[in-house]
C-alpha cells in the first residue's frame, strides 16, 4: 500500500465506531443489577478481564492507528512541522481541559455550590459545543460571531470553574484526568513519537516493547517511592495500549494490500500469538486488572486488538461489507461528540419529573435499555452532524 497516497482506510473509522458504540453500551449498564458479571468492570483486586476493561484500551489503540495517517495527511496539505506541533498541542490542550471538568462535575458539592449536578453538566456540554465546535469559515461578520460564540463557551467554563473555586465544597483538582484526558496524554506522547520515529516501524517497535517493559517493572514494584512518577499523567500501560495502535497502523501502510492482504494477516495475529503467550506468563505474577494497570491486562487486550483489527479490515476493506455497520458508522467519524452527549442527555432525563421504571436497569431489559441507548446517541450525534454541528479538537 503507498503511503503517499491519501487513501480513506474503512476499517480505521469501523474499529472506531464499534469501540465508541461500545464505550457508551458499559458506560450505560453500569450499576445495573443482575446483568452478567463479565459484562461488567473487574473491582481493584479481582483477576478478571471484565468487557468493560477492554474498550478504554481499544479506544486508545484505535487512535494510536490513525496517528500515522492523520500527521501524514497534514504533511501532504503542506502543514510546517510548527503547525503540526502547534495541532497537537492545541489538541491535547483540549482532550485534557475536557477530562478534568468531567473529573470535576463527578466531585460537585450542590449544597455549597448552589448548583444541581445536572445543571452544571448541562453548562459543562454547552460550553464545550461553543468552543470546540467545528464553525464555517466565514470573513464577513458571521466570523465575530463565531469568535464571539468561543469567548462565551470559555467564559462559561471559567464560571464553573468558580462555582469550585469560589464557592466552596471540593477543590477544582486534576484528580486522575477522566477518560478524554488520559486520552489526550496518550495521545501526545504517541504524536511526538511519530514526529521522531516516522513511518521506521522498527523505531515505533522499540518504543512500545520500552513501555511494556516499564509497565513490567512497574507491576513489579522496581518503581515504588519514585515520587517523580506522580507528576506524570496516565501509566506505562496506557501509552503502550497507544503505541501498539500506532505500530498496528504502520504495519497496515505497510504490509496491507487489497490485491493480497495475508501478509497482513499474518503479522496482526502472529502479534496477537505473542501477546497471548506473554499474557498467559505475566498471569503467574500479576492479576488481570484495568485499574491496577497491570502487564497482565495489557498483554490480553492487545492479544485481542491485532487480530481484531485484522479482521475488520478483511471485512470492510477486501470484502467491502462496511455497509454493514452504516448503523454505527458516526460514531467513528464523530467520535468525540458521542462521547460528549451523555453528559447532557442523561442530565435532562435526570431533571424531567419521570418515575422511571426498575425494569430499566435490571436484567435483560436493562441490556436492550442500553443498546437502544447507544444508538440513540450515535442517531442524535448523526443528526447533529447533519445540522453541521460537532466536536472536533
Amino acid at each position: 500500500m503507498e503511503t503517499k497516497k491519501t487513501i480513506r482506510i474503512e476499517a480505521l473509522d469501523i474499529f472506531r465506531a464499534l469501540t465508541m458504540f461500545f464505550m457508551l453500551f458499559v458506560n450505560d449498564i453500569s450499576g445495573m443489577k443482575e446483568i452478567p458479571h463479565w459484562l461488567l468492570h473487574a473491582t481493584r483486586e479481582e483477576d478478571m478481564l471484565g468487557f468493560s476493561d477492554t474498550i478504554f484500551p481499544a479506544f486508545l489503540f484505535a487512535m494510536g492507528m490513525a496517528i500515522p495517517y492523520a500527521i501524514q495527511n497534514r504533511i501532504k496539505k503542506g502543514d510546517t512541522m510548527w503547525n503540526i506541533c502547534k495541532h497537537i498541542f492545541w489538541r491535547t490542550l483540549a482532550l485534557v481541559l475536557m477530562g478534568v471538568f468531567t473529573v470535576n462535575r463527578d466531585s460537585l458539592d450542590a449544597e455549597a455550590t448552589g448548583m444541581l449536578y445536572p445543571i452544571f453538566s448541562i453548562l459543562m456540554v454547552i460550553g464545550f459545543f461553543l468552543i470546540w465546535s467545528v464553525y464555517p469559515k466565514a470573513d464577513d461578520w458571521k466570523k465575530y460571531l463565531f469568535i464571539g460564540m468561543k469567548v462565551v463557551g470559555i467564559i462559561l467554563l471559567a464560571y464553573l470553574f468558580y462555582i469550585f473555586e469560589g464557592r466552596g465544597g471540593s477543590s477544582f483538582a486534576a484528580r486522575w484526568w477522566g477518560i478524554l484526558g488520559l486520552i489526550g496524554w496518550t495521545y501526545l506522547l504517541s504524536s511526538v513519537i511519530y514526529l521522531f520515529t516516522r513511518e521506521n516501524l522498527l523505531y515505533n517497535g522499540l518504543v512500545f516493547g520500552v513501555l511494556m517493559l516499564f509497565s513490567i517493572l512497574s507491576a513489579a514494584g522496581v518503581f515504588a517511592g519514585w515520587s517523580i512518577l506522580g507528576y506524570i499523567p496516565a501509566s506505562a500501560t496506557l501509552y503502550a495500549f497507544a503505541m501498539a495502535g500506532l505500530c498496528g497502523g504502520l504495519i497496515l501502510q505497510q504490509y496491507a494490500s487489497i490485491t493480497e492482504p495475508k501478509r497482513f494477516y499474518l503479522i496482526m495475529c502472529s502479534i496477537g500469538v505473542v501477546m497471548l503467550i506473554a499474557a498467559i506468563v505475566s498471569h503467574q505474577f500479576w492479576i488481570i486488572s484495568k485499574l491496577q494497570s497491570t502487564p497482565t491486562w495489557l498483554f490480553y487486550c492487545c492479544a485481542i486488538f491485532f487480530p481484531l483489527f485484522a479482521l475488520v479490515y478483511w471485512l470492510t476493506d477486501i470484502k467491502k461489507k462496511s455497509h454493514w455497520f452504516d448503523v454505527i458508522k458516526p460514531a467513528g467519524t464523530v467520535t468525540l461528540t458521542c462521547y460528549i452527549i451523555p453528559y447532557a442527555l442523561y442530565s435532562i432525563l435526570t431533571l424531567l419529573p419521570i418515575d422511571y421504571p426498575q425494569w430499566m436497569f435490571t436484567g435483560a431489559t436493562g441490556l436492550i435499555k442500553a443498546i437502544v441507548f447507544s444508538f440513540l446517541v450515535i442517531g442524535i450525534a448523526w443528526g447533529l452532524m447533519k445540522a453541521k454541528i460537532r466536536l472536533k479538537v
